[in-house]
């Protein structure tokens, strides 16, 4: 993938804005990456607040606009330069003419090792649940780019963790969000030196 000098970046987030919030820490001060927006599909979303604190900009998308205005919001990333957009925890699917906007440039961070506990509907507490229903011994992160199948695009990298015998969802969901923070910054780093 070639990147310019300067790697600009939209993050697309549907939630609180965790790893939004821990993007805009770990690159503050980073020459080679500047992230330029924030994109969210609700007004509730707590990552708004997050991005207004570090003064990042806020586009707010609805379901239907990001389907049937994707020409437009494609024109508006471009003329903001933007060659590298980061879904972190985004619950649209990302369209087509998107993916041929931006070959290689979206990178989705889903909290399983895929191929398992992917595709539609699988986010969030669903994923934990179903591993520990599952009785599992390990799960993970995997930091993937994004093509026009759910949770199927090209590894970039993934991360594991085991699993105790009393795990739960949500003492599941505190280890995955560990690895998220520790490794999303790095397989952001990893893509724009390759």
């Amino acid at each position: 993938m070639y990147f310019c000098s300067m790697t600009n970046v939209a993050i697309f987030a549907s939630g609180e804005g965790t790893n939004a919030e821990n993007l805009f820490n770990y690159f503050k001060n980073d020459t080679r990456i500047k992230i330029k927006l924030v994109v969210t599909n609700s007004d509730t979303a707590g990552v708004i607040a997050k991005a207004e604190a570090h003064k990042k900009t806020v586009q707010l998308i609805s379901k239907t606009s990001l389907n049937e205005y994707s020409a437009q919001i494609i024109e508006f990333l471009k003329a903001e330069n933007i060659n590298l957009i980061v879904l972190a925890g985004f619950l649209l699917k990302i369209p087509a003419d998107f993916i041929k906007a931006f070959p290689n440039q979206i990178i989705n961070i889903h909290p399983s090792l895929l191929p398992k506990y992917g595709g539609k509907g699988m986010f969030g507490a669903h994923v934990h649940k179903a591993v520990v229903e599952n009785k599992e011994n390990e799960s993970g992160i995997t930091i993937h780019y994004v093509n026009e199948e759910y949770d199927n695009g090209a590894f970039i990298l993934q991360q594991k963790c085991s699993l105790d015998e009393s795990e739960t969802a949500e003492s599941l969901q505190l280890k995955i969000r560990k690895l998220e923070l520790e490794y999303l910054p790095k397989a952001i780093e990893k893509i724009i030196s390759e």
